[in-house]
């Protein structure tokens, strides 16, 4: 324990009833450094039964943000084991505990090989070279739908800001980058000190090990204005060329909610309402027209409140809420009140960014989501043939209209040309369409910044690109989701990376 700093009763720790009967080695350290195994090796008489060998370990030439995505792995624990047991896992072995690593295990780790000698009780040979070798196999090599240059220009927009970006082809559901901030280097659980590393990334109060693009949960804000102008396309409950007037609030019951621009956008007509993001339009589309019956049912239609089925662990479902969930939730009901702030995209709702970015999906689509994923092709190690490769496969298809997608398209189009994002999204290398949003997620001066969208607007759908980008804002005025946006957007039209996007935007924010 001393020489190698551990306590000596959690090496004692390792030897359980259910192991000490077997006469097999049990890993009490692993990345020890040279230095350390020759002091033992010096004074091996005084450490009966103890032993070193090497064994191959993961070398990630990538590290940064792709980390999430990768993951790392780690010996397996005893809990892991008598679930694995009869897939062959045993005791010692070494196994995914996150990202693709995980998912992927058993596709990547082949099979063990062994050697059977006869020794005596203090291990020396005593055969006469009948020697047994079962010869392992090599686990085959995965190939990822990430694009490098997409996920490098990803990571730098969004730069050192708590956050997560996904960039997804709609028309396939290919993951070509997935980005979250902070990330880690999965290379220090190979290091001699992996335990202090480990703890002290545990212990971050940012949760780097923490995959936000589907394992937390947000509330959408003004993105989910656009799943409220599919129904109100759709649902013909009010004539969309018609308008609401804002003047800046609107009371339901004994409160009173308020719309961002204080003095109000007067009369709107629907896509009018979406580019400007009027509050008041939307409390009123959601409350008097809509319902909170349909609010939940175009919620399900787009998916929300489900797993998408990424092909990575930890997935979340975010939150659908409604009268019955309220009920069994807080005992208490359903009011205008709720529906009110559901409209806009606050109150109980939650939603993961992979759920974003297959709404824009939907939207781009014309009302079809294929399921989002991160492996491409698996192919044998040796020549290269690809063995299996992914097939798109339909997730969810809408029971709405193609000409209301069109109708919300053309909507989210003028967001960019005339509302909200027009400022910010400043490219002219393609035609984007989207949506940003800004978010309270409950702590004071602590906001999210969303902006959401695909590219091309009307275009080829083999070239389309969906890019959601949630950014935990410090507050209400930093808007880097729709900065990062525009970046990554102008970099992947233009086929330039990050530093070559803010030299030719000549955009001085993108410097900091």
């Amino acid at each position: 324990g001393e020489m190698l700093k551990m306590d000596p009763g959690k090496i004692g720790s390792l030897i359980t009833s259910r192991n000490a009967h077997l006469y097999q080695p049990i890993e009490v350290k692993d990345a020890v450094s040279r230095e350390t195994v020759y002091r033992i090796a010096e004074r091996i008489d005084e450490f009966p039964g103890v032993t070193w060998h090497s064994k191959p370990i993961r070398n990630y030439v990538e590290s940064g943000s792709i980390s999430h995505v990768l993951g790392f792995v780690g010996k397996i624990t005893t809990e892991e084991l008598q679930i694995l047991y009869n897939k062959g896992y045993k005791p010692g072995d070494t196994l995914g505990k996150s990202g693709v690593e995980k998912q992927y295990d058993t596709i990547l780790r082949g099979e063990e090989g062994a050697r059977f000698r006869t020794v005596d009780a203090r291990g020396q040979r005593i055969d006469d070279g009948g020697l047994e070798i079962i010869e392992p196999v090599i686990g085959k090599d995965i190939v990822l739908t990430i694009d490098r240059d997409i996920q490098k220009l990803a990571e730098k927009a969004l730069g050192p800001r708590i956050g997560t970006v996904v960039v997804m082809k709609p028309n396939t559901g290919e993951i070509l980058a997935l980005v979250n901030y902070p990330w880690y280097d999965p290379n220090i659980f190979y290091a001699e000190e992996a335990d202090r590393l480990y703890r002290e990334l545990a212990l971050d109060p940012r949760f780097p090990f923490l995959n936000r693009a589907i394992q937390s949960a947000y509330a959408p804000a003004s993105t989910f204005k656009i799943l409220l102008t599919t129904a109100a396309y759709e649902e013909e409950v009010f004539d969309p060329l018609e308008t609401i007037t804002c003047t800046g609030e609107i009371t339901v019951g004994d409160t009173t909610f308020r719309c961002h621009k204080k003095t109000g956008h007067g009369p709107l007509n629907l896509a009018q309402a979406l580019a400007e993001s009027c509050n008041v339009y939307f409390y009123t589309m959601g409350h008097k027209y809509l319902g909170i019956e349909r609010l939940v049912d175009y919620s399900y239609r787009f998916g929300l409140g489900e797993k998408s089925g990424i092909d990575l662990p930890g997935e979340i479902s975010g939150l659908v809420p409604g009268p019955n969930w309220k009920e069994a939730t807080h005992r208490v009901k359903w009011v205008g009140g709720d529906t009110v702030n559901m409209s806009i995209g606050q109150g109980y709702n939650l939603v993961t960014p992979i759920q974003m970015a297959n709404l824009i999906a939907m939207v781009a689509n014309g009302g079809v989501i294929y399921q989002p994923h991160i492996l491409k092709e698996i192919r044998d190690p040796i020549t290269g043939e690809v063995l299996e490769e992914f097939e798109p496969k339909v997730l969810r298809q809408a029971s709405i209209r193609k000409e209301t997608f069109e109708k919300v398209q053309r909507a989210m189009r003028g967001v960019i040309t005339e509302g909200t994002a027009a400022v910010v999204v400043t490219t002219d290398v393609v035609e984007i369409a989207g949506k940003t949003g800004t978010g309270d997620i409950g702590f004071e001066e602590s906001w999210t910044s969303w902006f959401v969208a695909y590219a091309p607007y009307n275009g080829n759908p083999e070239e389309q690109v969906v890019v959601v980008v949630m950014v935990e804002a410090v507050n209400e005025w930093d808007w880097w989701a729709p900065k990062a946006a525009n970046a990554i957007f102008h970099g992947i039209f233009a086929d330039l990376d990050y530093e070559e996007v803010v030299e030719d935007l000549n955009i001085w924010y993108l410097n900091y």
